[in-house]
């Protein structure tokens, strides 16, 4: 009945976020329609819809959309090198978690966007100090994981495996990684979003290319309608990212099912 009950639940939540989306679109549509709002500040819906198709096929685009989902790649790589080996060695000791876990966690709660500063004294203005930044955000939420999913496995497992003769090799392929995988893909999934709103938001600051460059400097030409055009576009590539996070995490758990 749980795994009837599952894709239902899954289906109603997708349809209270499509209303949602409706709904805003709708707003958006009626306020501006109806003058409300200056069009300065909230330019016309279909206008911007209007704009999107030749901010797509512009070459501007293309080199801003490489760059930022350049320096979310190599931030999320990082991050989660990073993160899974300190999570695992920190995980596996409860001596550890005690001492580090506490502090990871102290660390995670200051905004690290605070230092972007110091990111660029030390990486420059370039996609450097954005991979820095994203990995650096991106590695909590990836190492919490991780330390929770292997200091979470069933000891009793753990003691099965070895007393009917696994190798160490067996046992982290056939007890520890199916066990700490659902939280540690949570980390993952959770450590691209925020890697890419890292490197979003500091592209924001001091940049030379990417997403959220062009859109500060659309804002400072006024020329909010391809502005928004960036706005909304960013939102359906976080989307998919998301999506393609979630698909890589239930593949990832089938297999390991499989096996």
């Amino acid at each position: 009945m749980n795994d009837a009950a599952a894709p239902a639940g899954n289906g109603q939540g997708r349809l209270v976020q499509l209303l949602f989306y409706v709904a805003v679109l709708a707003g958006w549509y009626a306020v501006t329609r109806a003058g409300l709002v200056n069009p300065i500040v909230l330019p016309p819906l279909d206008k911007v819809l209007a704009a999107i198709p030749g901010v797509v096929a512009s070459a501007q685009f293309g080199a801003d959309l490489a760059t930022t989902l350049f320096e979310v790649f190599c931030a999320f790589v990082l991050a989660a090198v990073a993160g899974l080996l300190v999570g695992y060695v920190v995980g596996r000791s409860p001596r550890r978690i005690a001492e580090y876990e506490p502090l990871l966690s102290a660390v995670y709660a200051v905004p690290l966007v605070l230092f972007f500063p110091l990111f660029v004294l030390f990486f420059g203005l370039g996609i450097a100090s954005k991979v820095a930044i994203g990995a650096a955000i991106a590695f909590f939420p990836i190492v919490l994981n991780t330390i929770a999913g292997f200091a979470n496995v069933n000891p009793v497992h753990l003691a099965a495996a070895r007393l009917m003769g696994a190798s160490p090799g067996q046992i982290m392929r056939h007890v520890m990684v199916p066990s700490a995988l659902p939280v540690v893909t949570t980390g993952l999934r959770m450590g691209l979003i925020v890697a890419l709103l890292g490197c979003l938001g500091t592209e924001t600051i001091a940049a030379t290319g990417g997403l959220g460059y062009r859109m500060v400097a659309l804002a400072e030409l006024m020329d909010t309608v391809e502005e928004y055009a960036y706005i909304v576009l960013i939102i359906v590539i976080a989307a998919l990212l998301n999506a393609l996070a979630g698909w890589a995490e239930a593949r990832a758990h089938r297999l390991m099912g499989a096996r």
